[in-house]
């Protein structure tokens, strides 16, 4: 490969924006929920580097081997792994594979093998293609994913309608985690935010069922969230921390007054937080009687994968009425198919 292509450190990556844009010129792709790619294969040498540069090679042998049978021997492309597991994409799965043990990532590789999604190429057979427009490089990803027959080898879908992208967004559930804008005209800008993405964004009443204090051990810092379950059991779901500084000393008045075991009476928060000091070693759990409306982005398990953003506090809804069922399920692979116009199988 030529020395552009061989020596990419960094992805190219997107910026946060609240819409996709709707002028022309650009290319919508999904921003699929797995760990981001590059897949290098040099003869029998195959890399795969995560975002962050750290490899993922050992951790996903199957798709290092399936690389390794592809009749082309020299290419670097862009993707995302996926793992999907009990009919939806897994991240958890895809956590699990993050581990020390080889006879451990060689079980999971066999019950739950993962796939390989890509969305760009940057080389093929020795040429590098990073500095030509995206049609082109699509173009050329399109004609190197057609001549391959490897199942776990994917072609993400593209559209140049912002309108179709949008109905992505608003009906794929939880199986995706926003949309890509891209601009066509445009070479691979390694390490820069040159793309746009919009995430998929809902919300959801929780109660608070704890917090936790700050550094100091003097004011809240976040509120443990939980929704209860089909058992009326009040399970830890996530927490938020967007609390204006301005207001923490009073709502910390306010939490203290509702301090009562257990808080959660499902699944609790762990024991032991980040941070050191005496008073903030343990949760504070509180009685289900405050309401707080959330915004979130993917959960993972019945949980909330990040943090939360606090929108408002919900005086007007009984704790009892936040239930498991206002998180979304994604949608099975066959209507995740049928949505993005991809073959069944994929």
């Amino acid at each position: 490969m030529t020395s552009g292509a061989s020596s990419l450190s960094e992805p190219m990556e997107a910026r946060l924006v609240e819409q996709l844009p709707a002028e022309e010129g650009w290319q919508f792709e999904p921003k699929w929920d797995g760990f981001r790619c590059i897949a290098r294969r040099d003869g029998d040498v195959v890399d795969l580097v995560s975002k962050s540069g750290k490899p993922l090679a050992r951790f996903f042998p199957e798709i290092a081997a399936m690389l390794g049978r592809l009749a082309c021997s020299r290419f670097l492309l862009d993707g995302e792994l996926i793992l999907p597991r009990n009919g939806v994409l897994s991240f958890d799965a895809l956590q699990a594979r993050l581990h020390p043990a080889a006879s451990r990532i060689r079980r999971l590789a066999a019950e739950t093998p993962a796939q390989l999604m890509l969305f760009d190429c940057l080389a093929i057979d020795g040429v590098d293609l990073s500095d030509r427009p995206l049609v082109a490089r699509r173009d050329a990803l399109e004609r190197f994913h057609a001549a391959q027959a490897e199942p776990s080898l994917l072609l993400s879908p593209r559209t140049l309608d912002a309108a179709v992208a949008a109905g992505w967004l608003d009906h794929a559930g939880g199986a995706l985690d926003g949309i890509v804008a891209k601009r066509v005209d445009e070479p691979y800008r390694p390490g820069e935010r040159a793309m746009l993405k919009v995430k998929v964004r809902r919300t959801a009443d929780c109660v608070v069922g704890g917090f936790r204090y700050d550094r100091a051990g003097r004011h809240v810092a976040s509120l443990l969230l939980g929704l209860y379950d089909d058992a009326d059991r009040l399970d830890h779901v996530g927490f938020t921390s967007t609390i204006p500084a301005a207001k923490r000393p009073a709502l910390t008045r306010r939490l203290e007054k509702l301090v009562e075991p257990p808080g959660f009476t499902g699944r609790a928060p762990g024991g032991q937080s980040r941070w050191t000091t005496e008073r903030s070693a343990a949760w504070s759990p509180l009685r289900p009687e405050l309401v707080v409306e959330v915004l979130y982005d993917q959960v993972t398990g019945d949980r909330f994968r990040h943090g939360t953003r606090l929108l408002r506090w919900r005086p007007d809804k009984a704790p009892r009425q936040c239930r498991m069922d206002q998180l979304e399920p994604p949608l099975q692979p066959a209507e995740l198919a049928e949505l993005l116009r991809l073959p069944a199988s994929s």
